[in-house]
């Protein structure tokens, strides 16, 4: 009756781990990843060949690479998407605390490879690391397993536990100074605070605390005072990237300038990573912008929709912090390219060019697939006797 109600898969004993895995994937989300990720490639023909003839490296070697470690990354979310929830509990306590580790030594061992902000770890054969993009979906798994266990019996004081890592971590974060990952990382941990049951009075606190951050920021951090007057700035200087970008999108209106022949991949340094969108949008027009917004909104969804009826407290507060990061990072990506945002720096998951973003994306959608697999949820009089003993 249960499987009736809820619409869940039920396990049989005895069955292979692949079967029961594929048996109860959200398949249509997968879909969607792959879908991402091919969009991906093919942008990356178009705009990471500049960069290639600048740097004197063969063509289609940013593709290649880009290939690579797509391919890791994809190999990486089907791995964790066989976690049980338990196991997705765990890689997030201890990817967590090995990420934070790294971001306390950057400033002694880590390179800002001419961008101002040391956010990177060089590594040997020209391979640099970015460990907040992992920092991103262990915070979520470690602030979840908190929040939940606040909520049992007797249980910790988790979202006091939460709140602190979540001040630590931004900011760290806004220390690099890294002002976009730390304010998704806020965001992520203001919703599972209100998943989680919280009072809108200390969500409140909260946000105000944020603000009171960012006044504080804008007046201390000429990086971060730049850009936000950029952006409220009524011209847009059109050898700017933000103005490169804003023209790339008119040019293309509904059905793109055709494939290959954009320019803005010649004039924009970053046109295969944050300003990707804009070489979608002059190159196949309107149409792939919204094809790829269709794709990010389904996933989201999808996920929303299968945490609705879960009772497990750590997984719908774990899923529905994961789902939001995701779908929140690639609208500020977009978001910073048609000017509705400050420039951030963030990457377009699974379409940017760049290994921590792939490899980084592959551990969240797997850990939010492993999370929304179809699993029997047990009868609300048994949960309930549970949380009496």
């Amino acid at each position: 009756m249960t499987e009736m109600v809820f619409g869940t898969t039920p396990l049989r004993a005895g069955d292979p781990i692949l079967p029961r895995w594929w048996r109860t994937l959200d398949r249509w989300s997968l879909a969607c990843v792959l879908g991402l990720f091919s969009i991906g490639i093919l942008l990356g023909l178009a705009a990471s060949v500049p960069l290639a003839e600048r740097n004197e490296l063969p063509q289609f070697f940013y593709v290649w690479r880009q290939a690579i470690f797509g391919v890791l990354a994809l190999l990486t979310m089907l791995l964790v998407s066989t976690f049980p929830p338990r196991l997705v509990r765990r890689l997030g306590v201890l990817g967590f605390f090995a990420a934070l580790i790294v971001l306390l030594a950057l400033p002694f061992i880590g390179s800002d490879f001419g961008k101002g902000a040391v956010r990177w770890l060089r590594l040997p054969g020209g391979v640099s690391v970015q460990p907040s993009e992992f920092l991103k979906p262990c915070f979520v798994a470690i602030c979840a397993w908190f929040m939940a266990a606040s909520q049992e019996v007797g249980g910790p004081p988790g979202r006091v536990y939460s709140f602190a890592l979540a001040a630590f971590s931004v900011v760290l974060l806004a220390l690099q100074p890294d002002f976009g990952q730390a304010s998704l990382l806020l965001f992520s941990w203001c919703v599972m605070f209100f998943i989680a049951g919280a009072p809108l009075f200390y969500l409140s606190v909260v946000l105000g605390l944020a603000g009171l951050g960012g006044i504080f920021a804008y007046g201390a951090s000429e990086h971060f005072a730049r850009r936000i007057n950029g952006f409220l700035s009524n011209d847009v200087d059109p050898r700017t990237q933000l103005g490169y970008a804003t023209n790339a999108i008119q040019e293309g209106r509904f059905f793109g300038v055709g494939v290959g022949e954009g320019t803005v991949k010649w004039s924009l340094p970053d046109a295969h990573t944050d300003f990707i969108i804009a070489v979608a949008a002059e190159e196949y027009g309107l149409i792939m912008v919204i094809a790829i917004i269709l794709l990010y909104g389904a996933i989201v969804i999808r996920s929303l929709m299968r945490l609705r009826d879960e009772r497990d407290p750590f997984i719908r507060i774990a899923g529905t912090g994961l789902a939001a990061t995701f779908g929140v990072q690639a609208l500020i990506n977009m978001g910073v390219a048609v000017r509705l945002l400050p420039a951030k720096g963030m990457t377009l998951p699974f379409i940017s060019y760049g290994g921590s973003s792939l490899i980084a994306s592959g551990i969240a959608v797997g850990m939010l697939l492993a999370l929304t697999r179809s699993r029997p949820q047990g009868r609300m009089g048994d949960i309930i006797g549970r949380g009496r003993r």
